[in-house]
């Protein structure tokens, strides 16, 4: 219904935004990650997705449109809302989450707040067809590289969000590479981030 929305940040709270578009002033849920790049008194663009309950219009935002896309497929799994597409979202990439279902991963999913592992079964058996492949995922090895090099990363104190980042950042240049190698790109990339 309502795909995207542009203007000004009149405020940025703990779960919320608040944008002025056509002096209306829209209440905007997002992840943390979209949030914190939004500023106040700047124009900021979001892709979002209206979600209508019998009492309630809630606009949810993202960054990105692949954000919204997959939003949209998480509603479609049952048991699963809008507040918890939205923790999923904030835990998981849209890439890192497809990863996760293709590689059959309960336990990255179970990192989710409020997604147990009856939940995370039921997740990884709908979303199975719904997501498709990660992008550039060729060989069942390279899943497995890059579970290793994600764990490693989270085992040396990175956010796991920040950790699928570097990985997706650093695989394609780095294509047939061993794990040591991969965590090796992915540390450069997160202390160049810095």
């Amino acid at each position: 219904m309502i795909a995207t929305v542009r203007g000004k940040v009149l405020a940025v709270k703990a779960a919320v935004a608040i944008i002025e578009v056509g002096g209306i002033g829209l209440t905007i849920r997002a992840t943390a990650a979209t949030l914190a790049k939004l500023r106040e008194g700047v124009e900021a663009f979001l892709h979002t997705t209206l979600v209508v309950r019998e009492d309630s219009l809630t606009l949810y935002g993202f960054d990105e449109a692949e954000e919204r896309d997959t939003f949209e497929v998480l509603q479609g799994v049952s048991g699963i809302g809008p507040r918890t597409g939205l923790a999923i979202l904030s835990v998981h990439t849209p890439d890192a989450l497809r990863r996760a279902v293709g590689a059959r991963d309960a336990k990255a999913l179970q990192r989710v707040p409020g997604i147990g592992a009856k939940g995370a079964q039921r997740l990884l058996l709908e979303l199975d067809k719904k997501l498709g492949p990660a992008r550039g995922e060729t060989a069942a090895g390279s899943a497995m590289d890059g579970a290793d090099v994600i764990e490693a990363l989270t085992g040396l104190g990175w956010p796991e969000r920040d950790a699928y980042v570097a990985f997706d950042a650093v695989r394609q240049e780095q294509a047939g590479a061993d794990t040591a190698t991969l965590l090796r790109a992915c540390l450069q990339f997160l202390g160049a981030r810095k």
